[in-house]
């Protein structure tokens, strides 16, 4: 009945084609793992998200913010009330060398773009998976480039439904953090400030970090990219690799063969299965070179079994 009802409001609000009602959330993962959502929004207007932002502290609705799901797992169980997807807010626009993009365009569209306008500082992310709300929800980095560096403001609708220009100080980046999360805020553009370089300069070096990257990283399996942070002092994957890890399968998920430091859905894995390895991967480093080993993947939803409870 509760259900019936918050569809009949969605309606309201959103256009009908952008609600779906208990979508397999796997297809909306690069693990290709999840349970079903209660409802899965795609808005295409900021009013929309301000309004369903609104909507839901009035009527104590559960809301998921999920991005194109490249550093996420979600449960088998799903995720209750309402969740949003960002992926009609895809443009890209330049303007002299500032990059304005919304949430929902991939952060390697972004650095493509600066390519073609000739600008520089965002070369390091034309191999990062996630889209441009993601990558500032982490401070996405790699190849010795991170989004603190490149980052001028963005704009959010935050936990009351107001949009706030946030500037890049304000959101405490650092490695792989932000605190866009635990303000409750919700990205809808990013603008970067960039310099103007020279085009076929700024292509040679994306070329060499993409061949660096499908070389070495297990592309060609449903991951959820580098599933742990850097240890200080050490890396995950060597870490991994010397505790004759790799291989090791539970379920449908394995310790990948090419790069230790991800974990591949290689057989239709359940999120319970990928779990399970992320944690025997951490008991076993910890057993054997006393370093514990932090998550980079986010995970969220319910178990399946919490949910059949209900």
């Amino acid at each position: 009945m509760k259900n019936r009802r918050i569809y009949e409001d969605l309606v309201g609000m959103i256009e009908k084609e952008q609600i779906a009602i208990n979508e397999r959330l796997k297809h909306h993962t690069y693990t290709k793992l999840g349970g079903k959502a209660d409802f899965f929004v795609t808005p295409t207007k900021y009013e929309e998200v301000q309004r369903l932002v609104m909507y839901c502290i009035e009527n104590e609705v559960p809301l998921t913010l999920i991005g194109n799901g490249s550093n996420l797992i979600i449960r088998d169980g799903g995720i209750r009330g309402i969740v949003l997807s960002l992926k009609n807010f895809n443009k890209i626009t330049v303007s002299d060398t500032h990059i304005t993009a919304q949430s929902g365009a991939a952060i390697i569209d972004t650095s493509k773009k600066a390519l073609e306008a000739s600008l520089t500082g965002l070369e390091f992310a034309c191999g990062i998976p996630g889209t441009v709300g993601g990558a500032l929800f982490m401070n996405a980095g790699a190849y010795g480039g991170e989004i603190k560096d490149v980052l001028a403001y963005c704009t959010v609708i935050d936990k009351n439904g107001q949009l706030v220009r946030r500037e890049a100080s304000e959101l405490d980046l650092g490695y792989r953090h932000s605190n866009i999360g635990e303000r409750g805020d919700i990205v809808l553009d990013a603008t970067f400030q960039l310099q103007n370089g020279d085009y076929s300069e700024i292509k040679a070096v994306m070329d060499d970090l993409t061949f660096r990257r499908q070389s070495k990283q297990p592309l060609e399996y449903p991951s959820c990219g580098s599933v742990f942070k850097r240890p200080p002092g050490y890396f995950a994957g060597k870490l991994i690799q010397d505790s004759n890890l790799q291989g090791v399968r539970i379920g449908g998920a394995e310790v990948s063969k090419k790069h230790a430091g991800f974990i591949v859905n290689i057989d239709h894995a359940t999120a319970s299965e990928y779990i399970a390895l992320i944690e025997h991967v951490q008991k076993t480093v910890k057993e054997k070179f006393n370093v514990q080993l932090e998550r980079e993947v986010r995970i969220i939803g319910e178990d399946l079994d919490h949910h059949n409870q209900d």
